[in-house]
């Protein structure tokens, strides 16, 4: 979990680390965009990338993201962009080495312009990570969204409902 930790510290984010798990948190003041590849263990996981590009759509600058683990990994910001992100996506490698993706037909790579406010809407839950992701916007947008296939998130996440209520959500499960 270090890598991810000291990323969120990096970019003004805070956190806490206790039996329970942890709980983060903004402590006030300006988020800082950054420039990251994903990379295998011990590295910034690939896994990582999805909830953290959400962060970094209310950063201050623009943010880079260089998926080097899974090709297909940043489909998932077609929602985003839908809910006012703005996200650019490529094919080429803006990070500091050139991957296995370099040469293919992929999107890869995403540039993340912030801060931008995101909208309420309509989401269906692609996959666990996706979905999470998507459940991490709606809580951050403004006004009521509507999340369709939320069971895959329940499955994958210990005490989802119990999170959710800790957060001040207010939900209904259908």
């Amino acid at each position: 979990m270090m890598p991810f930790l000291n990323v969120f510290r990096r970019i003004g984010g805070a956190f806490d680390v206790d039996d329970q798990g942890i709980r983060f948190w903004h402590p006030g003041g300006t988020l800082r965009a950054i420039a990251l590849e994903t990379d295998v263990h011990p590295g910034f996981m690939t896994d990582w990338q999805q909830p953290l590009v959400v962060a970094l759509t209310q950063t201050r600058g623009l943010s880079i993201i260089h998926e080097t683990v899974y090709e297909n990994r940043l489909g998932f910001t077609d929602a985003l962009v839908r809910a006012g992100a703005q996200i650019q996506t490529y094919r080429e490698c803006l990070g500091g080495s050139p991957c296995r993706f370099g040469r293919a037909n992929f999107q890869h790579s995403a540039v993340i312009s912030g801060p931008t406010p995101l909208r309420a809407g309509e989401i269906t839950v692609p996959d666990l990570r996706g979905g999470f992701s998507y459940l991490i916007a709606a809580l951050a947008a403004d006004g009521r969204s509507t999340v369709h296939g939320i069971d895959l998130i329940y499955r994958g996440y210990e005490r989802f409902s119990d999170k959710l209520d800790a957060l001040g959500a207010a939900y209904k499960m259908p």
